[in-house]
């Protein structure tokens, strides 16, 4: 009789199955997140049409439910893309990851507080978190420059009132760069008035710089990992100082920097080790992860927000 094949133990049992989400959940934060940037965008349109006067809050329509959208949008397109470029990355290399979560928040500024997904599973290898990683600010910059030159060519330039005070946003490179090439250098006076494209690609770009610093787990921090490796480790608690050091000087910096101080408590500054940690990349990824710092500065600004106090001449 012939003995009967060897049947290896069943160990693990079945694999789990990968990208199981509550769909129902996913949806009810994208809808919370449009109706409350919506209502961010609103306030954005009554102020881009007041020119810096005081504006008149006229009754609710869905005429003007519909001009929040200018904002929200481009917003969350700007957000969505960059989230879904981490997504597309992970099904792209088979790496459990969920669907984006939208995070609402009811303030007049932004109406939201970003977008994120979670990776469920170890990532093992340089390649393919530096692939992951880059996917997302990519993607999402990508939105936000045409977004950027439409929003500032839909913007004006406008006297300022004379007893006119509020909060000036820090201007990134790009973004100085598009106002100076559509609108030319403002007089002494006047200032560039943003509609409300132009203010969502404005945050957009700052969320890309802020998830571009290379720290921990962010995601400058996986491409500094898979760039640097563990020396990944000291541009961390050196970035760490500059983030500590920019709160000094701008007030708008001390909640980032509580949120990554938090994020370092509980992670540490190590990043989590991949197998193949001492094989450098190859030349194209060394050359995308420069692009990603060229992004960074483009999209840094040292002073987001900032108290202002202009007399209009």
């Amino acid at each position: 009789m012939d003995p009967e094949p060897f049947q290896p133990p069943a160990l693990l049992g079945p694999p789990q199955p990968k990208f199981q989400d509550r769909v129902w959940l996913h949806v009810l934060l994208l809808v919370l997140t449009i109706a409350s940037t919506t209502l961010a965008g609103v306030g954005h349109y009554l102020g881009f049409r007041a020119d810096f006067l005081p504006a008149r809050t006229p009754a609710f329509s869905p005429a003007l439910f519909a001009k929040g959208l200018w904002y929200s949008v481009t917003i969350l397109a700007i957000l969505g893309c960059h989230e879904l470029g981490h997504y597309f990355a992970c099904r792209y290399y088979d790496v459990d990851a969920s669907l984006p979560f939208f995070l609402p928040v009811p303030t007049p500024l932004t109406g939201t507080l970003g977008a994120f997904i979670r990776i469920r599973e170890p990532i093992r290898t340089k390649r393919v978190l530096f692939d992951i990683g880059i996917a997302g600010p990519i993607a999402g910059f990508a939105v936000a420059v045409p977004a950027l030159i439409i929003g500032i060519s839909m913007s004006h330039v406008v006297r300022l009132p004379q007893d006119f005070s509020g909060y000036e946003l820090g201007e990134p490179l790009l973004f100085k760069f598009a106002s100076w090439v559509l609108w030319g250098v403002q007089p002494d006076g006047y200032s560039l008035n943003m509609h409300p494209m132009a203010f969502a690609a404005w945050f957009g770009l700052l969320a890309t710089a802020l998830n571009l610093f290379p720290i921990g787990q962010l995601d400058g921090g996986h491409v500094s990992y898979a760039v640097l490796g563990p020396r990944s480790t000291s541009v961390t608690i050196a970035m760490i100082g500059v983030v500590i050091s920019l709160a000094y000087f701008s007030s708008s910096w001390i909640v980032w920097t509580i949120l990554l101080l938090a994020m370092l408590a509980m992670f540490g500054p190590k990043h989590p080790r991949v197998f193949d940690e001492d094989v450098p990349l190859d030349r194209p990824r060394v050359l995308l992860a420069l692009i990603a710092v060229a992004i960074f500065v483009l999209c840094f600004t040292p002073a987001p927000i900032r108290p202002m106090e202009l007399i209009g001449r």
